[in-house]
C-alpha cells in the first residue's frame, strides 16, 4: 500500500472541511499520521429515548472528567495511575474509564 504525504493544508485539518462535506480528517497525535474517512450511510432515523439518554449521560461524564483533569492534584494522581498501565492510550480516555462507573444511567453521580 502506498504511503501518502498530504500537503501542509491537509496536515493541519481535523474533523470536516465544511458543514456540507462528508469527508473527515483525523491526525493521530502519537504517530502524526493523517487519515481520512467518509460518512457513507448516515442514519436518517430519529434517535430513540435510550440513545438520547446515553448521549446525555456521556455528556455529564465528560464534563466531570474535564473538571477532574482541571484540578492539578487529581490530574497528578490520575497521571501516575495512567503511566502504570498500557491498555488505554490517552489520559482523557483513562479518566473516562475510571470515572464512568461512578455515574448511573441518567448521568447522576452515584453516592451523592
Amino acid at each position: 500500500m502506498a504511503e501518502i504525504k498530504p500537503m501542509a493544508l491537509i496536515e493541519s485539518m481535523r474533523k470536516k472541511v465544511c458543514m456540507h462535506s462528508d469527508v473527515y480528517f483525523r491526525t493521530n497525535k502519537q504517530t502524526g499520521k493523517t487519515t481520512t474517512g467518509k460518512l457513507c450511510n448516515p442514519s436518517d432515523v430519529e434517535p430513540s429515548a435510550a440513545q438520547i439518554a446515553a448521549k446525555a449521560r456521556f455528556a455529564k461524564v465528560v464534563a466531570a472528567v474535564r473538571t477532574v483533569l482541571s484540578d492539578p492534584k487529581e490530574k497528578a494522581k490520575l497521571k501516575a495511575d495512567f503511566k502504570s498501565q498500557t491498555k488505554i492510550g490517552s489520559l482523557f480516555g483513562y479518566a473516562m474509564h475510571k470515572l464512568s462507573p461512578n455515574y448511573d444511567a441518567e448521568g447522576n453521580k452515584i453516592g451523592d
